[in-house]
């Protein structure tokens, strides 16, 4: 089942480009579209000043950038003094067009953006990454397609980005080992989705385009940011202070799902392993624990139901599981002391006891220099977070230096 929406994203910050001693034709103008996407500069003036470029260097590349589309006259910025009004800068809505894909266990969601984030269109659909990577993608190919036709726009697809629920390599494009996705190791789903709409494809972690997403939604001083996701399994993604993910030496940090916790049941984890927090606190977990609703084995939407309506027994367990979480929450605040720990996930968003339950064990067992400006609170986007963090990826890829050389 598919089902649209009238979704609408926050408004996401872009960043500013890092200066580079290279002077070339796609560095500059990376740098000058970059610049102006972040709100950094909007005018030539203001470019020049931000870039450390010549004036004719710049000019040079506004100038281009316009001739192709990517950028657009945006009105006139006034200026101090008596100067005269200098004509703004902005990025074009035709300039090209990112198509985004948050892949979950059991559902995905799929959207349309331009360049200049606006959501031309958005879809839900149910699918089962356990049915392989050949029918889940052509799913999401078979419904991006459907909304690049409703979008009514001749902008070229520029870049799709694709989140999955498991280990990635993204520079590979592939994932690795995940292990409730059986049949999905080192399938070329970049490569795939490459060949498919002709351009770019980013594959990244879910969990990692949530807390990306969520970071750009947030004020800049947010960040590090921590973001823990509960659902099927656990997960979390890093952002640093500069706003980008971290990803560690191969791709794996913030993979916390298979960490063992202090005083938690001996129960063996899809990995393999014992005691991992994922097959005890997860939401999957939960609807195990809590055994038969109406003659049923309970499911995690009976877990969500439940909560909503505070049966005593669903916001125990819920409780229990915020607090094993809360122990491995309050070990990375010490190892990676973010401004920020965002949950997210379907139990998160159905009651605020799971945030509850992690704040009781942070709170208590964190030392006060980690936790007296620590924000511990559930997701300002929610479930859109990883449309977000894809839009962010897809777009500062577009306007990279690469994306730039591909326009000629």
């Amino acid at each position: 089942m598919s089902v649209p929406s009238a979704l609408g994203l926050p408004s996401l910050r872009l960043e500013a480009p890092p200066l580079s001693g290279r002077v070339d034709a796609a560095v500059t103008r990376s740098t000058v579209a970059r610049l102006v996407a972040s709100g950094t500069a909007v005018s030539k003036a203001d470019l020049v000043t931000a870039a450390g470029l010549a004036r004719t260097t710049v000019s040079a590349a506004v100038d281009e950038l316009l001739a192709r589309g990517v950028l657009v006259p945006d009105g006139i910025r006034a200026t101090p003094g008596r100067g005269r009004p200098a004509d703004r800068l902005a990025l074009s809505p035709h300039g090209g067009l990112v198509l985004l894909a948050d892949v979950g266990a059991r559902g995905a969601h799929l959207a349309v953006v331009d360049l200049r984030q606006r959501l031309l269109g958005h879809v839900h659909v149910d699918i089962d990454v356990q049915e392989g990577p050949d029918a889940v993608l052509g799913v999401v190919e078979s419904h991006l397609d459907r909304l690049r036709s409703a979008a009514s726009s001749r902008a070229p697809v520029r870049a799709v980005v694709i989140g999955l629920p498991g280990p990635v390599d993204g520079q590979l494009g592939v994932p690795v080992r995940p292990p409730i996705m059986p049949g999905w190791h080192a399938y070329p789903v970049a490569a795939r989705l490459r060949e498919t709409y002709g351009c770019p494809a980013v594959l990244e972690n879910d969990v990692n385009l949530r807390a990306l997403g969520e970071a750009r939604a947030l004020p800049a001083d947010q960040a590090p940011l921590l973001f823990v996701k509960v659902g099927t399994g656990i997960g979390g993604g890093l952002v640093t202070t500069e706003g980008v993910l971290h990803h560690g030496a191969d791709g794996a940090a913030g993979d916390i799902g298979h960490v063992r916790v202090r005083g938690a049941p001996d129960v063996t984890c899809v990995c393999g392993n014992v005691g991992c927090i994922e097959a005890v606190a997860s939401a999957r977990a939960i609807a195990d624990r809590l055994g038969r609703v109406d003659g049923q084995q309970a499911t995690i939407a009976d877990v969500r139901r439940l909560l909503a309506r505070a049966d005593p027994a669903a916001v125990a367990l819920v409780r229990e599981a915020g607090g094993l979480i809360g122990e491995v929450v309050a070990m990375l605040v010490h190892f990676y002391n973010p401004a920020r720990v965002t949950l997210g996930g379907s139990v998160t968003a159905a009651s605020d006891d799971l945030l509850a339950g992690v704040r009781s064990v942070v709170y208590q067992r964190a030392l006060p220099l980690a936790t007296r400006n620590l924000v511990l609170a559930s997701s300002v986007i929610g479930e859109f977070a990883g449309l977000a963090g894809a839009s962010v990826l897809g777009i500062e890829r577009v306007l990279s230096i690469e994306g730039m050389a591909a326009l000629g």
